[in-house]
């Protein structure tokens, strides 16, 4: 509490302060100042607010607008380690992949993994794939 009241002590001279800098430069470009209170330091308690309620605004439908083509996005590295492996009906092993894809031999066993946890593909021998 008496750190709290420490606090507002001199956040209320430093605001006293910058009333008196307003009112200087006030009078310095002509113009009538009323004389302001000074706040009291007293103990501030904090109190809920609450939020306002949101309104709802019509809002005007734009125009519609031709249909723009979309940009093609590009097969994801899981998308074409799957349709290299649906290819080979007798499977496909991880050297084979790493030649077509050009990925190393981590990347492959990763996308494989994730492929497998999918259900679609399957391990025939160990190294070879095929879809599930």
């Amino acid at each position: 509490m008496k750190k709290l009241k420490k606090d507002l002590e001199a956040i209320s001279k430093t605001l006293n302060g910058l009333v008196q800098k307003v009112q200087q430069l006030q009078e310095q470009i002509g113009e009538e100042t009323k004389p302001t209170k000074k706040p009291k330091a007293k103990a501030v308690k904090k109190k809920a607010v609450k939020k306002a309620p949101v309104k709802k605004v019509a809002v005007k439908k734009a125009p519609v607008k031709k249909a723009v083509p979309k940009k093609a996005t590009q097969a994801t590295a899981v998308d074409t380690v799957f349709t290299i492996i649906k290819r080979y009906k007798k499977g496909i092993d991880t050297a084979a992949l790493m030649e077509k894809t050009g990925y190393n031999q981590r990347k492959i066993s990763n996308l494989v993994f994730k492929l497998r946890k999918q259900g679609k593909i399957k391990s025939v021998d160990k190294g070879v794939y095929v879809k599930a």
